[in-house]
Parts: C-alpha cells; sequence; structure tokens
C-alpha cells in the first residue's frame, strides 16, 4: 500500500503554503507541473491555466483522474479615504472566520501585509455586543491612514487576498492547512502518475492528469478542458464533510468520519459502472471507503466532465475534511494515501474501449 515519503510531504508543504487563488493559480501550477514532469510524458497549460500531464499519449481512449488548483480568497473591492479596505467573495469564503486573520494581499509590487480588524469586546454594548461578521462590515487594515497610502503599496480595486497561514502536521497524522480543498488533490493525483512510473504500468490507453483552475467559483476550469481532451472517462478526486465534528447533523449531512478511507459519492452526474468498477479496486485490494449521497449534483467538477461532450462516464472520489473553507482544513494522512491507492488501482482496472454504456 502507498506509504507518502518525506519528500512527498515537503511538496506538499511547499505546494499548500503557495497562495492560488481562483483566477491566480500559476505559482501553484509551476510548482506542480515541475513536479510531476519526471512522472509524465507530455506536459500542457491550457488559455486559462489549468495545468495537465500525459502518459502514454495518443491512444484513441483517453481517460482523466482530475483535481484543482484554485482555493477560495478575496478581492479587493472597496477603499476607504482613511485607507480601510472592503472585500467581496472570491469563491465560497467564509467572513465569520476572518476578524483578527492575517492576510496577503496580492499586487504588482509584490505582497502587501494585512489584517481583518475587529472592534475591541470591550467596545461592543448592547446589541453591538454579540457583534457578526458580515461581508458588509468585515475590513481589512493595511496600517495607512489614508486611501493614497494604499495606493502608493501597489493595493487597489481587483486584488486578490488570501489568508496567511503554513502548513502542519498535527499528531504525526493529520495534515492541517489553509488550502488542503483541493490541492490536496492536485497532489494525489500527482503521487497517482508517480506511481504508474516506479511501477512500470503499461496503460492500454492515454492517461490525462489534469490539475483544474477555477472550481471554487463555478467548475470552470474542468468546463474548458473536458471539451479540449475529450475524454472517455473522468475520475476526479476532492474533499467531502467529516461529519463527526460538533455542531454537524449527520442525518443532513450524511455520516462520514476521517480516518475511515476515501469517500465514494452517488449522484445522477456519478456513472454507476465506473463507480462499481471503483468499489471492485477498493473490495479487491482491501482499501478501506466510506459513502455519501448527493441529491442533484456533486458540487465537484465531476458535474463538468460528466455533462461534456455528450456525456463522459464519471466519479468522484472525495477525500474526508475538516473544516472545509478556513485556516485549518484537516485531512488524515491515512486516507490521502488509501486515496492515492484508489485511484491508482481504479485505472488498472479500466481497458482500452471499455464499455461503460448505461444499459
Amino acid at each position: 500500500m502507498v506509504k507518502l515519503t518525506k519528500r512527498s510531504e515537503d511538496f506538499l508543504k511547499k505546494y499548500l503554503d503557495n497562495p492560488s487563488p481562483s483566477g491566480f493559480e500559476s505559482e501553484g501550477q509551476k510548482l506542480w507541473l515541475n513536479y510531476i514532469k519526471k512522472y509524465v510524458d507530455e506536459t500542457h497549460v491550457d488559455n486559462y491555466g489549468t495545468a495537465y500531464g500525459v502518459i502514454n499519449p495518443g491512444k484513441s481512449f483517453r481517460v482523466v483522474i482530475e483535481g484543482h488548483a484554485d482555493e477560495i480568497g478575496w478581492y479587493v473591492n472597496y477603499i476607504s479615504e482613511d485607507g480601510f479596505v472592503s472585500v467581496i467573495r472570491n469563491g465560497g469564503s467564509d467572513q465569520s472566520i476572518a476578524p483578527s486573520k492575517r492576510v496577503n494581499i496580492h499586487t504588482k509590487k509584490g505582497i502587501v501585509k494585512g489584517v481583518f480588524g475587529w472592534p475591541a469586546i470591550h467596545t461592543r454594548k448592547g446589541k453591538d455586543a454579540a457583534l457578526t461578521a458580515t461581508t458588509d462590515n468585515i475590513f481589512i487594515e493595511v496600517g495607512c491612514q489614508k486611501k493614497e497610502e494604499v495606493h502608493k503599496l501597489g493595493v487597489h480595486i481587483g486584488c486578490v487576498i488570501t489568508f496567511e497561514d503554513d502548513f502542519m502536521i498535527l499528531n504525526k497524522k493529520y495534515y492541517v492547512g489553509r488550502a488542503l480543498d483541493n490541492r490536496i488533490g492536485g497532489f494525489a493525483i500527482a503521487e497517482v502518475a508517480k506511481l504508474i512510473k516506479q511501477q512500470k504500468v503499461k496503460l492500454p490507453y492515454s492517461l490525462y492528469v489534469v490539475n483544474s483552475v477555477q472550481e471554487e467559483v463555478g467548475l470552470r476550469g474542468a468546463e474548458m478542458i473536458a471539451h479540449t481532451i475529450k475524454p472517455h472517462v473522468a475520475i476526479v478526486t476532492d474533499v467531502t464533510h467529516d461529519t463527526h465534528t460538533p455542531m454537524i447533523n449527520l442525518k443532513i449531512q450524511g455520516d462520514v468520519k476521517i480516518g475511515l478511507g476515501p469517500t465514494l459519492c452517488y449522484a445522477p452526474p456519478v456513472h454507476n459502472k465506473l463507480n462499481d468498477l471503483i468499489i471492485s479496486a477498493a473490495e479487491k485490494n482491501k482499501i478501506p471507503f466510506q459513502r455519501a449521497a448527493s441529491s442533484r449534483s456533486t458540487g465537484t467538477d465531476t458535474d463538468a466532465f460528466a455533462y461534456s461532450n455528450g456525456g463522459v462516464p464519471s466519479a468522484l472520489i472525495s477525500l474526508p475534511l475538516r473544516y472545509m473553507h478556513t485556516t485549518v482544513e484537516m485531512a488524515e494522512k491515512s486516507d490521502v494515501e488509501n486515496l492515492i491507492q484508489l485511484i491508482f488501482e481504479s485505472l488498472k482496472l479500466i481497458k482500452r474501449n471499455h464499455d461503460f454504456k448505461y444499459i
């Protein structure tokens, strides 16, 4: 079974610590491409930054394994005369965690440091005592007292903002960081490519290892690259909620727990025959897995692939994650290893011109 090496974890740290907000993923994509280039036969980048490597290129049957590279963030939306910065979301950012967080504002002059300020508890009386953060009242301070000073730093309307934090390993077995959703997926598919190379697996099809952009703002990178590659099969990996933490209702959110293996999704975009193949791979290789259901869509790049090109058999393998869209997203190392192993073993069961006809 897969055991992640120190070299792999060193790359994971570097990759997660590098900011890659939606629409501004280029530096992270450079890191990822540099890591996978020794495990694939070709590398490519499309016009909007989706990066991919190809193993065994030129075959008529094309299989995709995919994760997404972008993370949530903020945009500068307004700068007051006294130098405070108001923001709007870039993706599904959670305003409730913003107060007192440190941030990086990305400008042409480089990173500008800032903080999300918040009124001290001593100053909040009466109806303001339990003041709640909203997108209308959160603000960033960059150490300036005039709008002109802010502009001189290089900060302007439209600059993108990310939280500042560092990757860590908690209790020797939990990965914790800002952007596990979903650069951990990009990491996992890179490790799958490495396994194929190291074990000299001969695939009867072309394998596209795809790290898409702009998932957090509408699955846009996957939508574009699906039309470019025109795959016959797509296996997507993303994150899903560990529902065994306080304040989560299992009857509503489902029963998924960190440490019990990757999660397979049941939803209209998920192709039943491909899902069955992945389950066969898990059972054959004794890889633990969990199950989850989505009533209409998966909300992941699976949907973009499934409904492209007249319909592409697609499936979703998710990594259980705690505290999604915060700066302390948490995944268990064993789940990551089992995710990599499950994708790898599933690929070995797919045959050239595999019949995934629904009936």
